[in-house]
């Protein structure tokens, strides 16, 4: 399992958003960006996560911040989750998990005493030179953006 650290280069990764449209690391270069992972897009958690993304998103550029979620999800999950929550970034939609792997949020979880494997709500904030400049392990889902504003001094 990959375990990327504050410092080390974001991992270049590739993947096609919920409009199908090709999106990669490549396309942000320069620039400051956001990557969160969720783990299952309509499910409460992931809903008010990126809804609290949406919420801020204008803030979040003026900051001079990109944001991409990304879950497993298939595309036409992604577009329906998107459509129905009104959100104006992009989500991978990463079946293959080659992304949440890339960035080591895929792993054994547990709930309810049961084991299973599962994606890791992280969440990685890259900055212009594209190294990981902040990782937020514990996400408070309806505070993500004031818990990274905190973290960061923003």
């Amino acid at each position: 399992m990959v375990e990327l650290k504050v410092g080390d280069l974001a991992p270049d990764f590739k993947g096609v958003d919920q409009d199908e449209n090709p999106i990669s690391f490549a396309d942000y270069k320069g620039k400051k960006l956001v990557v969160f992972f969720y783990p299952k897009a309509s499910t409460p958690g992931c809903t008010a996560e990126s809804c609290d993304f949406r919420d801020n998103y204008s803030d979040w550029q003026a900051k001079g911040y990109s944001i991409i979620g990304v879950s497993a999800d298939s595309v036409k999950r992604q577009k329906n989750f998107a459509t129905k929550n009104e959100l104006p970034y992009p989500l991978i939609a990463d079946e293959k998990k080659e992304v949440i792997e890339a960035f080591g949020a895929w792993g054994p979880k547990k709930l309810y005493g049961r084991e299973y494997e599962g994606i890791y709500r992280y969440t990685f904030v890259i900055d212009e030179e594209g190294k990981i400049a902040h990782i937020l392990h514990k996400i408070k889902t309806k505070e993500a953006t004031q818990q990274l504003y905190k973290e960061l001094s923003l």
